[in-house]
């Protein structure tokens, strides 16, 4: 995209690293990052944890930069994304140097401890489709249904994905994940976008016999150390707003879903909508869109994930989250 760097970067994304028509970025690191860009590589931000310390900061090709050693005035990613600075990352990255390679750090899920995650329930048709078809009775709602998960149910990426003591009936769910950027209460449809900090990628690895114990299934959406997310957050001026995603997740290498998210059945703005009226949402809260078809319970026979499998939810445009797949004792 970029034969010149300095002379022909997006009008945006010039805007983002701080640099007019004439200005040259100063440091390697910017100019890295410009030589990435020209790759498609994104802006992407992470939480993580490196040499017993948790932080926050963005990827530059096998690099992270520590923006939270820097920028001390933010408690965390969460508290970059409420002031709106993250639209500035290359400009706060211009005279940073790596802290670490991706290799040497741990990753925390992007936002750790968001006040809410909100998951989207069979939100898309081929998904409805394959439920109907292995004998669950479901009707296609007028309103989104949700539920919410707890910040403890998460996971990280590279980190394992826990199944439980009292169940062997641990599914994969992968799903595109968007994070609030600006909050707000009753959000229109037609501004809703304009609320999106980034896109990451989920697993709402689902306990499926807990999950049926009630109509209500948040019981086996919520075991601790379920909910795969990361590797890391895609800033959202990097996706065009409503552009279908390519989704992939793989088990053991195995291709088990294989969609993209032009086959949601409620719209990432009909999703913030809707949760934004009931209420208020907050920077950082998680917005989790729902899985296509391809999930191991609605196999013949069913199919779930054991200790030792890994599951890859790849997301085009965002990254890879893998999980390896751990027995709780």
């Amino acid at each position: 995209m970029l034969k010149d760097a300095n002379k022909t970067v997006m009008p945006l994304q010039r805007q983002r690293m701080g640099l007019s028509n004439s200005d040259s970025p100063g440091a390697s690191v910017v100019q890295d990052y410009l030589i990435n860009y020209e790759k498609k590589e994104a802006m992407k931000l992470l939480s993580f944890s490196y040499q017993g310390r948790d932080s926050w900061g963005a990827v530059v090709g096998d690099s992270v930069l520590d923006l939270g050693q820097a920028l001390p005035q933010y408690e965390g990613l969460v508290e970059y994304i409420a002031a709106g600075a993250y639209l500035n990352a290359a400009q706060d990255i211009k005279t940073l140097k790596p802290c670490a390679s991706l290799a040497d750090i741990t990753f925390l899920p992007v936002i750790p401890k968001p006040e809410k995650i909100i998951c989207a329930v069979r939100n898309y048709m081929d998904h409805h489709q394959e439920v109907l078809a292995a004998g669950m009775h479901r009707e296609l709602s007028e309103f989104p249904p949700i539920f919410l998960r707890v910040w403890r149910s998460q996971v990280a990426h590279g980190q394992p994905i826990v199944r439980p003591d009292v169940s062997e009936s641990l599914d994969w769910e992968g799903e595109l994940a968007v994070i609030i950027g600006k909050g707000g209460r009753n959000i229109p449809e037609a501004e809703a976008f304009e609320h999106v900090a980034g896109y990451s990628c989920y697993n709402d690895a689902s306990v499926r016999d807990w999950q049926f114990h009630a109509k209500q299934i948040a019981s086996g959406k919520n075991f601790e150390s379920t909910g795969g997310f990361g590797p890391w957050m895609v800033t959202a001026d990097e996706i065009e707003p409503g552009r279908q995603l390519k989704l992939e997740t793989r088990l053991n290498g195995e291709v088990v879903q294989s969609s993209h998210t032009g086959h949601m059945i409620f719209s990432i703005p009909r999703l913030i909508n809707y949760a934004s009226t009931i209420f208020t949402l907050q920077a950082g809260d998680v917005i989790v869109t729902g899985t296509p078809a391809g999930v191991g319970w609605s196999r013949k026979p069913p199919r779930f994930m054991k200790p030792g499998d890994v599951c890859e939810v790849e997301i085009e445009g965002v990254g890879v989250l893998s999980n390896t797949i751990a027995a709780q004792s």
